[in-house]
């Protein structure tokens, strides 16, 4: 289908982009990397009046140390991403996150911030910035604020990003030395996730000393696997004790039923995918 018509505005700073939504309220969308909208605005599922592109906007570009964090701005692109050598270092897990998204050509239009914001439950990004602690910054009217990852993602494809405001970029602690693993579970190549599993461990002596564990697509939110990471820390990283920690996974979830498996299904996938996840990033 053919989107209906709408005005497109291509500012070239921030300051721009929030006055042009200020003055068009809730006709306006954000264009990112377009990944997310344009396959919306080309079903006729919205129809803007105003469409504001954030391409141009160098300073939402980037990544950077900033001390013991490593800051995206929210317009880089998974591949920049990809070949960053201090992502590889410092935020493992986010470098194999974002390996699993889509394909070359998505990867190389797509960006961090686009897919944040558009906050897919079964989305890659989502539980990898959940499970390293990230901190979003926002910009709007009334200038900047930063939020927690485990406030930013409210509701189905729903966060912390109101009206008039823009991501700006994303604040990740550095998890030097800390093992990572993505493990996703899908029917098809570049399909969404069915279930999968974001982990990070840091293990000392072949014990867990700490690990980090989030779920996608169980429930409306990335979801952190809370009590296995309690379960996990100071268990040798063996395959029975990883399994019994794994086995409180789905834990508080609500995952959907489609028909890709139902919510049982998923509970099944969540405790088998935690425990090769949280295996893998042990090193074990």
């Amino acid at each position: 289908m053919i989107p209906v018509s709408f005005d497109y505005l291509a500012p070239t700073t921030l300051d721009e982009a929030l006055a042009a939504l200020a003055e068009h309220g809730e006709d306006a969308k954000v264009l990112g990397g377009g990944q997310s909208l344009l396959p919306v605005l080309r079903m006729r599922l919205n129809a803007p009046e105003v469409v504001v592109d954030l391409g141009r906007i160098e300073e939402l570009r980037g990544i950077r140390e900033d001390g013991d964090t490593v800051v995206i701005g929210a317009m880089t692109t998974y591949a920049d991403v990809l070949a960053d050598a201090t992502v590889t270092e410092h935020i493992a897990l986010l470098h194999k996150a974002i390996a699993e998204v889509a394909d070359d050509q998505i990867r190389h239009r797509g960006t961090v911030g686009g897919a944040i914001v558009h906050a897919d439950p079964a989305g890659d990004v989502g539980p990898a910035v959940l499970a390293l602690d990230a901190e979003m910054v926002i910009a709007g009217p009334g200038g900047r604020r930063t939020v927690g990852a485990a406030d930013f993602f409210t509701d189905l494809f729903e966060t912390a990003v109101g009206e008039g405001e823009v991501l700006v970029e994303i604040r990740l602690p550095k998890h030097t030395g800390w093992g990572a693993h993505y493990e996703k579970f899908v029917r098809v190549s570049h399909q969404w996730s069915i279930v999968a599993v974001a982990a990070t461990v840091r293990a000392e002596g072949g014990t867990i000393a700490e690990a980090k564990v989030a779920l996608a697509n169980m429930g409306a939110t990335p979801l952190r696997a809370k009590a296995t990471e309690v379960a996990l820390t100071g268990q040798p990283a063996t395959d029975v004790a990883v399994r019994e920690a794994a086995a409180s996974a789905a834990d508080g979830t609500n995952p959907p039923s489609d028909l890709n498996g139902d919510a049982d299904y998923r509970r099944h996938l969540a405790t088998v995918l935690t425990r090769r996840a949280v295996l893998a990033a042990a090193g074990s």
